[in-house]
This record gives structure tokens, sequence and C-alpha cells, in this order.
């Protein structure tokens, strides 16, 4: 009599299990979650007996597997190795974008001052190249930009973000 109902309760434990999402992160992570949406920026769910809604940035997240069996594909992972993969850095604008990603730190890009023989285009582009280059130097492959200025009068460019990485 005891077997039967070891069994049973075994059976719906499993069960249960396997009625939640995966979301598998780029750390490495894997979650056991309720996926409730996933948005365009950000993907919402909630842990198991729970009913708090959490919300995580989509470039943290590699990929989700439904309880029905389905996958989804999130994000590519972005590897960066040293300073000359500068290039796929990518600039996050919304702070919800950054959400489960790790702060590395404050980083700045800037252009000389007055007398240059920039163009006004020509220094944003490149205090968003120095920007870049100082964040995978760092290993960073996501910037947060929190500041922008760029002097009317010369050629002046400085950005300023905080470096994000997946650890």
């Amino acid at each position: 009599m005891r077997k039967p109902i070891i069994l049973v309760v075994a059976l719906l434990a499993t069960i249960a299990t396997f009625a939640q999402d995966k979301m598998h992160k780029h750390t490495g992570e894997k979650l056991d979650v309720k996926i409730l949406k996933v948005g365009e920026f950000v993907i919402t769910y909630t842990y198991p007996n729970e009913t708090a809604e959490q919300t995580i940035g989509k470039y943290a997240v590699a990929k989700i597997e439904y309880a029905s069996g389905r996958k989804e594909d999130i994000t590519e992972k972005i590897v960066i190795t040293g300073k000359d993969d500068w290039e796929k850095v990518v600039i996050l604008e919304d702070v919800a974008n950054s959400v489960g990603l790790k702060k590395q730190g404050e980083i700045r890009g800037k252009t000389a001052g007055m007398l240059s023989y920039r163009t006004a285009g020509n220094a944003d582009r490149k205090s968003m190249e120095r920007l870049k280059k100082e964040a995978a130097e760092l290993g960073a492959p996501f910037v947060l930009l929190t500041s922008e200025k760029d002097s009317r009068w010369s050629t002046q460019s400085i950005k300023k973000g905080f470096a994000y990485s997946y650890k």
C-alpha cells in the first residue's frame, strides 16, 4: 500500500517540475520559471509558487525552453576578447535593457576640443568609438549610455556610460 502512494507522489512531483519553463542565461545559469511575456527588450517571468513578477533584459538570456517543448532563441552571446573587438560592443539606451547584466564600471569617450580638423559628425563618431574601445578593454560587450555632450562652437564630443558584462 505504501509503494503505490510513494509512486503517485513522486509522479506528481515530476509532472510539476516538467510543467515549468526553463530560461537559460548567457552566464550558464538555468532558471525554472514561468514565462509571462517576452517583450521587445525585456522578459517578464515568475518563480514557481510565487506571484511577484520579475523582469530581465533580453541581452542576458540565451534561450527559453517552454513547458510545451517549444524552444526560443533570444539573443546570441557577444564575446569580447580585447580592445580589437570594440566593433561588437552594443550601445544600450534604456536601463531596462541592462537588467540581469553586471556593471563593470563607468567609462568615457571624448574627442579633442576647439582646434580640430574634424567635423561635428566625425567627432561624434570618434567619441563613440573611444567609448566602445574602453568597454572592450574591460571585456564588456554592452554600454549603457548615460550622457552625451556636444559643444555648439567646437568639434568636441563627450560620451559617458556604464560598461556591462554577463558576469
